[in-house]
């Protein structure tokens, strides 16, 4: 399927709506908030299997993936905006100083206007609806820009979208992200630009949004490494890094991007882990139902110059046609190759060795920030140093990628691997100003602040203030 790309008239078109719908007032009514947010889980519902069709023809996605990492996590982001809503919309009273007696003071959280959210073709859907619900969750106006990449799961949500939403609440473009966001950012003026994708075009975006000064979210990647101990269940380690560094074929910004397993465990790590991959795929992956496909030509081509740098310990094998790569293990890889420096997102996993923790710090600070980091261990002082030696966004301790489906943790980058978090709450704070409010009783008025001063009421400021 092809998706007609917008253009520069409807794309001005669809902003003013936005604009107006949102000066209206109209999103601003927690019945608003709710029912939108209810009629895209009924309508999510409704076009299931469209959605996970599309997600097939895409990239070959399978079903349970899809869903589970897809719709499943939109579903349950729903439900607990739903849940908490009238409690996040709700003024925060906090505490008021001496010096400002007698008053109250709140914190009021007021929508910022209209958005422009960015999705990347890994992940279609999600990484369109999750920050999208937190948008409309803040009483926003919303403009929707998904990947061209994966065309048949943008005509889908441009489609389901338009079908929940006003053309004046949410809107949609279409066409080729180098294209379309010049033309959307350097054009108008948006409240927040939320950003799903590759660091380089990250960098971009923030540029463009810099001459308005508009605040960008960035959600990036980085070369995520899984960190295996001597200490750790290296059977339970090697079924949940391959899991995870499989999972979509790898295209998973937060998926384990090499793995550093202590030497002392080495030759069993690699073992364990090509039994549990053939118990996952097969003898052949490439006829398994459960393993994704590589999303296009290009990155497939550059996927493929991977294989050659280090000794294939498992898999190696590529078919250009059907755009598969074999899940495929590298030793002996050199940390000045490419595939050590440039993020794999790919099924291609460098297992390097280590002895010492500092070889870790080491080997991780040549590529600074990673979105995610997972240590494996049952030695909670080797966790602790992991975890406060690793500048990292976020991750997990013997398991892998777990921590993006928890609502409650916020989700971001750190650096270069991206800066701002959502998730639950903090999606709704995200799309939301902060507006600090005290509120002076009128009964009362001391009057130390208002000339003429005296040294009678310096004496009673300096006691007030300390």
């Amino acid at each position: 399927m092809l998706i007609t790309p917008s253009t520069p008239e409807e794309m001005a078109l669809r902003y003013e709506a936005l604009r107006s719908h949102f000066e209206s007032g109209a999103t601003r009514g927690y019945a608003a908030r709710r029912d939108a947010l209810k009629s895209l889980g009924k309508a999510l519902r409704e076009h299931e299997p469209e959605v996970l069709e599309a997600m097939h023809l895409d990239m070959r996605k399978p079903t349970f993936e899809a869903y589970m990492s897809e719709l499943g996590l939109v579903h349950a982001e729903i439900r607990n905006t739903l849940k908490h809503l009238k409690e996040w919309m709700r003024p925060e009273r906090v505490p008021t100083p001496l010096a400002l007696q007698v008053a109250e003071s709140f914190i009021h959280r007021a929508p910022l206007g209209v958005v422009l959210i960015i999705g990347p073709w890994n992940y279609p859907v999600q990484l369109i609806l999750a920050p999208l619900i937190g948008a409309i969750a803040a009483g926003n106006c919303a403009l929707v820009k998904p990947s061209n990449e994966a065309p048949q799961t943008a005509a889908v949500i441009e489609r389901i979208l338009t079908k929940v939403f006003g053309s004046g609440h949410v809107s949609v473009v279409q066409g080729p992200g180098s294209a379309v966001g010049p033309q959307l950012i350097e054009r108008f003026r948006f409240d927040h630009i939320f950003f799903t994708g590759s660091p380089n075009v990250g960098k971009k975006v923030a540029a463009m949004a810099a001459p308005t000064l508009t605040p960008v979210t960035l959600e990036l990647g980085g070369k995520s490494p899984a960190i295996v101990d001597r200490h750790a269940d290296v059977d339970a380690a090697a079924r949940r890094i391959a899991w995870a560094k499989y999972f979509n074929a790898g295209q998973t910004c937060i998926s384990p991007d090499h793995a550093l397993v202590h030497e002392a465990v080495m030759e069993a790590f690699l073992v364990a882990f090509a039994k549990h991959v053939k118990h996952f795929f097969g003898d052949d992956p490439q006829q398994s139902p459960h393993f994704a496909r590589i999303i296009n030509d290009k990155r497939f081509a550059v996927l493929s110059t991977y294989l050659d740098q280090g000794t294939v310990r498992l898999g190696g094998m590529s078919d250009a046609a059907d755009r598969y790569i074999a899940p495929t293990v590298l030793t002996g890889v050199a940390l000045d190759s490419a595939v050590m420096q440039e993020e794999v997102f790919g099924p291609i996993l460098p297992v390097v060795p280590w002895k010492e923790k500092e070889e870790v710090l080491a080997i991780v600070r040549r590529n600074p920030f990673p979105l995610s980091t997972y240590i494996f261990t049952n030695d909670r002082g080797v966790e602790r140093f992991f975890v406060e030696h690793v500048a990292f966004g976020g991750g997990c301790v013997n398991h892998c990628m777990l921590h993006f489906g928890n609502e409650a943790l916020p989700f971001g980058g750190i650096g270069t691997s991206g800066q701002g978090h959502y998730h639950g709450r903090h999606s709704f704070e995200r799309f939301s100003h902060a507006k600090g409010i005290v509120r002076r009783s009128l009964l009362i008025d001391p009057g130390v602040q208002y000339p003429p001063y005296s040294r009678l009421k310096e004496r009673v400021l300096r006691w007030v203030l300390g």
